[in-house]
C-alpha cells in the first residue's frame, strides 16, 4: 500500500499581485524557480497522460496503486504552478508565449515518443530531484525565507513531496519497462531537453519581463551561456542586447553541499540506484510533521508556529 498522501493547497495568488522577483534578496534564484514553475506545468500534464497510458501495462496492484498516487500528487503541482504561471502571465502578458511554447513541447513528446521514452524521461528527471532539493531545502533561509511567502510555501511543498515520492517513478518504469540500461542511454536526450525548455523559459523572461522587475539577466542559470553573451556584448557590431547582470542563485551557499548534490545528481543516473537511499533534507520531515498538525504551510514562514512548537 503506497504511503503517498495528495495533499490540495492553494496558495492565494489571485489575492495580490505575485511578485516576478519573489525573493528580491536573491533575484537569480527567482528567475530560475520560475523557470521551475513553467517547466512543471508541461511536464507534469505529460506525466498524467503517460500513467493514463501505462496502467493497462501495470499488473502489479502495488505498482498501480502507486502510480496512482503519484499521478494525483504531481496533479496536484501542475495545477498550483499553472495558478503561480498565470499571476505572472496577469502582469506579463506575453509569458503566455513561453508557456505555450514548453507545453507544446510535451505535447509533441506525448504524441510522438514510444511510452518507454517518457517513462525514463520521468524516471531520470525525478531521481535528480532529491539530491537537488536537498540542497535548496537544507538552505531555505537564503532561498526562500526572505521571498514572498505565496511563492516560497508552494515550492517547499513541491519540492518536499518529491523528496515523498522519490521512488514512485522508478518504480513504474522498472514494472513496465524493466531496462536500466536504456533509462541510462536515454538520459543524454533527457536532460537536454530539460535546459532547452529551462532555457525558452529563461528567454521568454528576458524577452516579456522588463529588467527593472527581474534585476538580473534570467540566462543566469546558463553558466556557459552567459559567458559566450557577455563576450558578444564587448563585440560592438553584434548588437547584442544587455539584458541585465548576471548572478549566480548559489553563490551564497557553501561548495561542499553544491558538489555533493551534484555527485547525487550524477549518480541518481547509474543503473541499480534507487532514490530511496539518497539522504533526505531535514526539513523534509519538518514539513510533514507541522502538515499532520494542522500547521498552514500554505504561509510556511509568516503563519503562528505557536500551533506547532511540537515540530518547530
Amino acid at each position: 500500500m503506497t504511503d503517498l498522501i495528495v495533499r490540495k493547497l492553494r496558495f492565494a495568488f489571485a489575492e495580490s499581485p505575485v511578485p516576478f522577483c519573489w525573493n528580491e534578496a536573491n533575484p537569480a534564484f527567482s528567475a530560475m524557480a520560475n523557470a521551475v514553475s513553467i517547466l512543471a506545468v508541461g511536464f507534469e500534464k505529460m506525466i498524467g497522460a503517460m500513467i493514463s497510458e501505462a496502467m493497462p501495462q501495470i499488473t502489479d496492484p502495488a505498482v498501480a496503486e502507486e502510480a496512482d498516487a503519484f499521478t494525483r500528487q504531481e496533479g496536484q503541482h501542475s495545477m498550483v504552478h499553472r495558478q503561480h504561471v498565470k499571476a505572472l502571465i496577469r502582469q506579463y502578458p506575453g509569458l503566455k508565449e513561453t508557456l505555450d511554447a514548453v507545453v507544446a513541447s510535451f505535447d509533441e513528446m506525448t504524441a510522438n515518443t514510444p511510452l518507454k521514452y517518457r517513462l525514463a524521461y520521468t524516471a531520470d528527471l525525478e531521481a535528480t530531484f532529491t539530491p537537488a532539493f536537498k540542497l535548496m531545502l537544507d538552505h531555505d533561509a537564503t532561498l526562500f525565507a526572505p521571498g514572498d511567502d505565496r511563492v516560497a510555501s508552494m515550492f517547499l511543498w513541491h519540492f518536499v513531496e518529491e523528496v515523498e515520492h522519490r521512488s514512485s517513478a522508478l518504480i513504474i518504469y522498472d514494472s513496465v519497462v524493466g531496462d536500466p540500461w536504456y533509462r541510462m542511454r536515454m538520459a543524454p536526450s533527457i536532460f537536454k531537453h530539460v535546459m532547452r525548455m529551462i532555457l525558452v523559459a529563461s528567454e521568454g523572461f528576458n524577452k516579456h519581463v522588463p529588467l527593472e522587475d527581474r534585476k538580473v539577466d534570467a540566462l543566469s542559470t546558463f553558466r556557459i551561456r552567459r559567458r559566450k553573451k557577455a563576450l558578444m556584448q564587448r563585440i560592438p557590431f553584434l548588437n547584442v542586447p544587455y539584458d541585465g547582470p548576471f548572478a549566480n542563485a548559489f553563490a551564497g551557499l557553501p561548495l561542499r553541499d553544491q558538489y555533493a548534490a551534484l555527485k547525487g545528481v550524477v549518480r541518481s543516473q547509474i543503473p541499480g540506484h534507487d532514490p530511496k537511499h539518497e539522504p533526505l533534507p531535514a526539513l523534509a520531515q519538518v514539513w510533514f510533521d507541522r502538515y499532520d498538525a494542522g500547521y498552514d504551510v500554505t504561509r510556511w514562514y509568516t503563519a503562528d508556529t505557536t500551533r506547532d512548537t511540537a515540530h518547530v
